[in-house]
């Protein structure tokens, strides 16, 4: 949810998340705002969390910074109304990376003109658990006190969407530019 939008559930609202007009859960995941902007293919695009990988923050800050076009560059950031304890932010931001819920990678363009796939996954598969991670959250856990059935639910979608969606990312990390023809028409 966007604090802007006074806790409304919005296309960034993950899966399971209570929000205004989401009381029982949010049942869509949340937009790829990174894959989108990757789509474009002159975009550097990275994702990281300070937290969990602080010298992969600096890294893509940096690599950003070089990079001769736009760049964006998507950060976990903390909120107090997921309802944790922000002294925790940065054991939570390694929760969020261990668990998949949070992939960190970089998609850098320069990367096709030398025969290598633009897209690195610099962090791995979810070794955590995902519902785990949600009952850390309040905006999770209200689902599962309210309605432990209805979490079940939402935490295995969410499983299946972190699954299928690293499937896509470990598939564009490994293909191989295609070869451009010298040919103009």
């Amino acid at each position: 949810m966007y604090s802007n939008t006074g806790g409304q559930q919005s296309k960034a609202t993950p899966i399971g998340a209570t929000a205004k007009f989401a009381a029982l859960g949010k049942t869509q995941g949340k937009k790829d705002l990174g894959l989108m902007a990757m789509t474009y293919g002159n975009v550097y695009v990275a994702r990281v969390a300070l937290g969990a990988k602080d010298a992969h923050t600096l890294k893509v800050l940096q690599e950003a910074e070089a990079f001769p076009g736009p760049s964006l560059v998507i950060a976990f950031a903390h909120c107090i109304a997921h309802g944790y304890d922000l002294a925790e932010s940065i054991e939570h931001q390694k929760a969020a990376v261990d668990t998949g819920y949070w992939p960190l990678y970089r998609y850098d363009p320069r990367r096709a003109s030398q025969g290598l796939p633009p897209l690195q996954l610099d962090s791995g598969p979810g070794k955590a658990d995902i519902a785990a991670y949600m009952q850390s959250e309040g905006r999770f856990r209200v689902i599962q006190q309210n309605a432990p059935d209805r979490f079940a639910q939402l935490t295995d979608q969410a499983r299946h969407d972190q699954v299928v969606r690293r499937a896509l990312y470990e598939r564009l990390s490994t293909q191989l530019p295609e070869a451009k023809s010298g040919t103009s028409g």
